[in-house]
C-alpha cells in the first residue's frame, strides 16, 4: 500500500496545483495542451485509442471472469475479482474528484485556442479515460509480471492519456492524477484481495 499512498499524494497535489486559476502551473498547463491539441482534432487513430479505454478495461477484466469460471482455475477467478474491485474503485475515486474539484473543460474555458471534434461539457479533473486505462494496465502488469505483458500495457495506457489531450478534452494534470487515480485503485485491490483471500484460506484451514 505504499506506493498507493504515494499516489494519493501526487493527487492531493495535482488537486492544489488545478486550484490556483491563474498560477505559472495553470498557465504552463494550458501551453502543454496546446502543444498537442490541433487545430482540427479528427484523426481517427487518436479518437479510437480514446475509446479502447473503455473497451480494454472491460475486455480485460470480464474475459477474466469468464475465463476463470470455464477453467475452474482459482487464481484467475481471484484475478478476476482483483480486477473488479480495481475499476470500481478507480471509477468511484473518479467520480469524486470531478465533483469535488469541479474543474471546467479546456475547450468551454478556453474556446478559442483549445479545439476539439466533439463538444463534451461535464467535469474535467481528473481523467475518467486515463484512470480506467492505467488501471487496467497496473493490473494486468500485477497479474502476469511478465516484461511483454507490462510494456505494451502501459505503452497504450499513455496513449489513451495523450489521446485525451490531442483531442482537447483533458489538461496535462487532468491525465496525470487520472493515472495516479488508475495506478492506486490497482496497488489498492492488490491489497484488498490478498487481506480477503489471505482470511478465508485461514478460515478454512482451521476448520479442517
Amino acid at each position: 500500500m505504499i506506493k498507493g499512498g504515494k499516489l494519493l499524494l501526487l493527487f492531493f497535489a495535482l488537486f492544489v496545483f488545478t486550484g490556483h486559476k491563474h498560477s505559472f502551473a495553470q498557465n504552463l498547463d494550458i501551453k502543454i495542451l496546446k502543444s498537442i491539441n490541433p487545430r482540427y482534432p479528427t484523426s481517427h487513430y487518436w479518437r479510437g485509442t480514446s475509446n479502447s479505454a473503455y473497451y480494454m478495461a472491460g475486455a480485460a477484466t470480464v474475459g477474466t471472469l469468464i475465463y476463470g469460471l470455464a477453467s475452474n482455475n482459482t487464481e484467475i477467478k481471484r484475478n478476476a475479482v482483483e480486477s473488479f474491485v480495481t475499476i470500481g474503485a478507480s471509477v468511484l475515486v473518479t467520480h469524486l474528484g470531478k465533483i469535488t474539484v469541479n474543474r471546467t473543460r479546456p475547450a468551454d474555458k478556453y474556446p478559442d485556442e483549445i479545439f476539439v471534434n466533439t463538444p463534451t461539457h461535464n467535469m474535467s479533473f481528473p481523467s475518467g479515460h486515463s484512470s480506467l486505462a492505467f488501471a487496467t494496465a497496473t493490473t494486468l502488469s500485477m497479474q502476469y509480471n511478465k516484461w511483454y505483458v507490462t510494456v505494451p500495457a502501459y505503452v497504450w495506457a499513455s496513449s489513451v492519456g495523450y489521446s485525451r489531450m490531442y483531442l482537447g478534452k483533458h489538461y496535462p494534470t487532468d491525465v496525470l492524477a487520472g493515472a495516479a487515480v488508475g495506478i492506486g485503485s490497482a496497488y489498492a485491490a492488490r491489497w484488498f484481495n490478498k487481506q480477503l483471500f489471505g482470511q478465508r484460506q485461514q478460515l478454512t484451514k482451521k476448520y479442517q
